[in-house]
């Protein structure tokens, strides 16, 4: 990596960091300015397995609809007969109407928290990858007798080495959010069955300040409100501090689900 030490540097990376669209879940931009390790258990491929097996599938919090995409190229030539999306961002809504349409699944706009506009059992196979808040209660309804949920979620104080070095050290509970734990019991109190789970912490590491930049307004509940105005004091030093010692070193936390609504 090249020296970027004076000040034009500096302010040219932050203004290509916010200059970036947001929209989907495509992390393609960051390939030579961030890494992260991948779990082991290959999402998406996966996810086609059981894509090429279901009846009637729904994918919850699609995004830009990328990962459904990979994954029923991957179930291909099968797929399920019925196949919805749903997604709360209209840029992003639209996004995955243009790319999942063609595959023939119907994507729906749907608020985070707002009830699923779904009939009770129709689905026997629900997929998210990286939801915010899992609607359990929801999950199970929607779920016929027997059918399954397969999802990636992202863990407790997942890339947190990033968070508190703009916040500052978070406290215990904070950390503890969306511990795998915590949702296997809430996924049982709806009445569902855990069959599977699995958790990995991963590597991830930010090459220059511009994909901190981005990768802090692509995914916004990192370091709420952020701008680059609030924040330039720290992004001037996380950028002095990448240019004397390398890349800033973080981890992330994901956990696989396979869970069943009974029989």
């Amino acid at each position: 990596m090249g020296e970027r030490t004076d000040h034009r540097d500096f302010e040219d990376l932050l203004a290509e960091g916010a200059a970036v669209p947001t929209e989907g879940w495509d992390f393609s931009w960051f390939e030579g300015r961030a890494t992260e390790a991948r779990p082991s258990w290959g999402y998406a491929r996966s996810a086609g397995g059981r894509l090429a097996r279901a009846t009637a599938a729904l994918d919850l919090q699609t995004g830009g609809g990328e990962v459904l995409d990979f994954a029923l190229a991957s179930a291909a030539p099968a797929r399920p007969v019925s196949l919805a999306a749903t997604e709360g961002w209209p840029p992003n809504a639209a996004r995955a109407t243009a790319l999942l349409h063609p595959r023939g699944a119907v994507v729906v706009g749907v608020p985070q928290d707002a009830p699923l506009p779904f009939a009770d059992g129709a689905f026997d196979l629900v997929l998210s990858r990286h939801p915010v808040r899992p609607q359990w209660a929801e999950i199970a309804r929607v779920l016929t007798p027997g059918g399954t949920y397969f999802a990636q979620h992202v863990g407790p104080a997942s890339v947190f080495e990033l968070v508190e070095f703009f916040l500052g050290p978070q406290s215990d509970a904070t950390r503890g959010n969306r511990h795998p734990d915590r949702e296997r019991a809430e996924a049982e109190a709806a009445g569902l069955e855990v069959v599977g789970l699995r958790a990995e912490r991963l590597r991830t590491e930010f090459h220059d300040i511009a994909a901190v930049v981005h990768f802090l307004r692509k995914v916004v509940w990192m370091v709420p409100g952020f701008t680059v105005e609030a924040y330039e004091p720290q992004l001037r030093a996380l950028h002095e501090r990448i240019e004397a010692e390398g890349p800033f070193v973080a981890h992330s936390t994901r956990h696989l689900f396979d869970i069943r609504r009974p029989r």
